[in-house]
């Protein structure tokens, strides 16, 4: 850890896992599924598990963390029991020491474990017998929505075999099965639970692709785990069934609607503010100012006016423009605005262009990888300016989120790291109705916390 305070630069390596590939999973009945007993055994000359193993024995014997990826975003993860390897995280991320972290677990024998240390603890069925050291709270939600985007907080026990600086001093901790087969495989073979918030420098917007990791954490950590892009997009939803109603804490991956149909679920209450919230957090993401891009970023509800854009876009030369559901490339007309358009050619990274029926996952494409990008429909040199005034124009970049809550959490902070890349000064983000379900709350959440100034027109 000392070469890291001193900000002496580590060699960050990327490696690639394709999870279909390190072996076969083995499950017990009668639960057959990751809910119940199971193994992994690697295919002996798998190039992918030996890449899996290089990760697995980071995590049991370095004190830096490893980043995989999960359903929702890249994890930056530690054995959350080691402090040393713990405070790797801290020190990486640049994270602040009194945010918890949440604890990942690939089973629930293992979740049991850390619950309760005696002999025999760990073999109680998932059925609400009351020997069970996980609360009969979360049983009807661990058989819905285990493994998958779902965390809850749960007591902590004494003593405790998770280190202090997990939990920032906290009497709970929280604690996740993530869906991810790689992230699974990865925690059973190390056979230690992993705390791991998001892989991201502290406050940016949390990271979809290795290459998000990469740029974030080049120097600071030693391995990275490409399994692909995160398919949720967004962190998971943070519950506590100890309280009396149930709360969600932070909203996530899983809908408050869909909860509230679960056994002991049905008054759940929410518990949390889109603003940035002062005192212990109880949770991660509650507190402090997260997901922001360098960029300042303008959340407006509403129609985009010449008034409001001409208003922010005084002193920049470069503006990015997140749609959603009803803004359009068109409506810039309007504007002494001029709009780069350009398409990759063959070899090339996309840097500057717009995308109009594309989405931010075509952004990160590379026009050398089979042409993967046709979704991008633009033409050099257009401009939305009548009079051809271009040097005293703001070039904007736009991109479409999408029109669905889930969609739009899929590709929501790719496409805020993406404009950020553009060099944009300012990003203009259209909002959604939070009332459109907990996965549009879970957008407006981190938009909210990302964004320095909320507009409704």
């Amino acid at each position: 850890m000392e070469k890291q305070e001193r900000d002496i630069e580590i060699r960050t390596q990327v490696l690639s896992v394709d999870v279909e590939k390190v072996g076969d999973f083995l499950f017990e009945e009668p639960e057959h599924s990751f809910l119940g007993k199971w193994d992994l055994q690697l295919s002996p000359a798998s190039h992918d598990a030996a890449n899996l193993l290089q990760a697995v024995q980071k995590l049991q014997n370095s004190d830096l963390p490893v980043a995989f990826p999960t359903e929702t975003v890249y994890g930056l993860g530690a054995d959350a029991t080691r402090g040393e390897a713990i405070a790797g995280i801290y020190n990486a991320k640049r994270r602040p020491a009194d945010n918890p972290l949440i604890v990942h677990i690939s089973s629930l024998t293992q979740l049991r474990h850390l619950l309760d240390l005696s002999p025999g603890s760990d073999t109680t069925p998932l059925d609400g017998i009351r020997e069970d050291p996980i609360p009969t709270i979360y049983h009807s939600v661990i058989s819905r929505f285990w493994p998958g985007p779902l965390t809850i907080l749960l007591p902590l026990p004494q003593p405790s075999p998770l280190a202090p600086s997990v939990t920032a001093g906290l009497p709970t901790f929280g604690a996740r099965m993530p869906s991810s087969r790689l992230a699974l495989a990865l925690i059973h073979l190390a056979g230690v639970p992993v705390a791991a918030p998001s892989a991201n420098a502290s406050t940016r917007p949390s990271p979809t692709t290795a290459a998000h990791v990469l740029h974030d954490l080049s120097g600071r950590i030693e391995l990275i785990i490409d399994g692909g892009p995160c398919h949720v997009g967004v962190e998971s939803t943070v519950v506590d069934g100890l309280a009396d109603p149930p709360v969600v804490l932070r909203p996530g991956g899983v809908s408050i609607e869909t909860l509230r149909q679960c056994s002991g679920w049905k008054h759940v209450v929410i518990g949390y503010r889109d603003g940035v919230e002062t005192g212990v957090p109880r949770a991660p993401g509650m507190k402090y100012k997260h997901y922001s891009p360098t960029a300042r970023v303008i959340l407006v509800q509403g129609k985009l006016s010449i008034q409001l854009l001409t208003t922010h876009l005084r002193g920049c030369t470069n503006a990015g423009l997140a749609t959603t559901k009803t803004w359009r490339v068109e409506d810039l007309a309007v504007l002494k605005v001029s709009i780069t358009q350009r398409t990759a050619k063959a070899g090339s990274a996309l840097r500057y262009f717009i995308v109009q029926n594309g989405t931010p996952d075509a952004m990160h494409c590379n026009a050398s990888n089979d042409g993967h990008c046709s979704t991008l429909t633009a033409t050099t040199g257009y401009t939305g300016i009548a009079d051809g005034k271009d040097s005293d124009a703001v070039r904007v970049v736009v991109t479409d989120l999408g029109t669905s809550p889930a969609i739009i959490a899929q590709n929501l902070f790719s496409a805020l790291r993406e404009l950020d890349m553009q060099g944009v000064d300012v990003i203009f983000v259209e909002g959604i109705g939070a009332d459109e379900g907990l996965t549009a709350a879970a957008v407006m959440n981190r938009l909210r916390k990302a964004a320095e100034l909320e507009i409704r027109s």
